[in-house]
């Protein structure tokens, strides 16, 4: 069990802070503190952090309503749309639920969700990458609760801030010199088979998985002539980096990072803690750019939403909870909890958050339409054999019409 440092808020700071929030939430005589008891239910992740965060959350929540009463369930987060499927028409479903942005167009769908109302005073509140997250053919759905996108980490001991290549190019000349000088050693690692990283190389002249807007489900772009070149110069750098015997995987690539035996590496901020803990000193910037271009590689970027259920007896409660969550005192409890990302515009003490925040100026939200189920089904097996060596239009276009049929 990961030991959680629980953060002692007093009760007297958060009364002040939230007075006028709450006040401002009860001008309309919809939410009342003098209203019934109402009781909702949530769903959060079964990840200690996350379940602590939620649970701390809902004691403040509370102590402004306190007739409003919270049942928390640790649930799989990755499950959490087909179980709403069963448990919501059946009535023991959650309130409010969370589940990465990905999975929005599902839920919009199959009618699993409610949007939000007041979307142009929430839309204020966030991060703009994470407003357009949650938002499906115009419309918003949920509450962010964090962002999240992966960035370029370098160990420091054996590259310094100003040796960190600017483009992919710089970094393939980086790396012989590198590994002349420190054999057994690699200059960088990422997991060239996970389509979440190798979506990097398709993005080359602004070309974006299903469209500038992620919501073109009759094409994929994934075939254009950019794209293309993008993955034809992704497969060249397993030859260019030397990486053939180099099973390059999550799990080896991140190991190989935590060891001192990888220079630089691109990974998210759920390594920040593992990699501190290993005792390496690192550092976290943008990603190289791709040939031709002068700005860093687009990422992909997450949302991690909480989402209020279109079978929920108390919707207006329940919006009103997740609205408390995007609040900045609440935000900053979270970021103090997990870790994460915010998803509101707050100061933060991590040194490296900054590295995150600026690729979020390059990154886009992976496409929320229901086929990105087909994309992370045959993408993930196709970017292995693209790497090792099979004919990369000849792959791309049977990927192309994989995910469309």
């Amino acid at each position: 069990m990961k030991k959680i440092h629980k953060i002692i808020i007093g009760t007297i700071f958060f009364t002040t802070i939230f007075s006028s929030y709450a006040v401002a939430k009860n001008k309309d005589g919809s939410i009342s503190k003098n209203d019934p008891e109402i009781h909702l239910r949530v769903w959060e992740s079964e990840d200690e952090e996350q379940y602590n965060f939620i649970r701390q959350a809902g004691k403040e929540f509370t102590k402004l309503y306190p007739n409003i009463h919270i049942e928390y369930i640790a649930h799989d987060f990755h499950s959490t749309v087909d179980d709403v499927k069963i448990d919501g028409p059946n009535g023991v479903g959650p309130d409010l639920f969370s589940a990465p942005h990905d999975k929005l167009g599902e839920l919009v769908k199959n009618n699993l969700v409610l949007p939000v109302e007041n979307d142009s005073e929430v839309k204020k509140q966030i991060l703009g990458a994470c407003a357009k997250a949650l938002t499906y053919n115009g419309q918003m759905y949920g509450y962010p609760l964090s962002a999240e996108t992966y960035a370029l980490f370098y160990n420091k001991a054996l590259i310094s801030e100003n040796e960190v290549p600017e483009s992919f190019e710089e970094l393939i000349e980086w790396n012989k010199n590198f590994k002349k000088k420190n054999p057994g050693k690699q200059g960088f690692v990422m997991d060239f088979y996970n389509g979440y990283y190798a979506i990097i190389f398709t993005t080359l002249d602004n070309n974006r998985l299903f469209g500038e807007s992620g919501t073109e489900v009759n094409k994929t772009y994934l075939t254009t002539p950019a794209a293309i070149r993008g993955i034809k110069f992704f497969q060249k750098l397993n030859t260019e980096l030397a990486l053939k015997s180099v099973s390059v995987n999550t799990a080896t690539c991140d190991g190989l990072f935590m060891s001192g035996n990888a220079a630089m590496h691109i990974t998210g901020l759920w390594n920040i803690k593992p990699f501190e803990n290993s005792g390496i000193d690192f550092g976290v910037t943008t990603l190289p750019s791709l040939p031709g271009e002068k700005t860093p590689a687009a990422s992909f970027s997450g949302t991690r939403g909480m989402f209020v259920s279109a079978f929920s007896r108390h919707p207006k409660e329940a919006a009103l909870f997740g609205q408390f969550l995007i609040s900045k005192e609440i935000q900053q409890l979270r970021y103090k909890l997990t870790g994460t990302m915010p998803a509101v515009d707050i100061q933060t003490d991590s040194k490296y958050m900054d590295g995150f925040i600026k690729q979020l100026n390059y990154a886009f939200p992976m496409p929320s339409i229901p086929e990105m189920a087909n994309f992370w089904n045959y993408g993930n097996a196709v970017f292995p054999e693209i790497w090792n060596g099979a004919d990369v239009e000849k792959t791309l276009n049977k990927l192309d019409y994989d995910i469309l049929h």
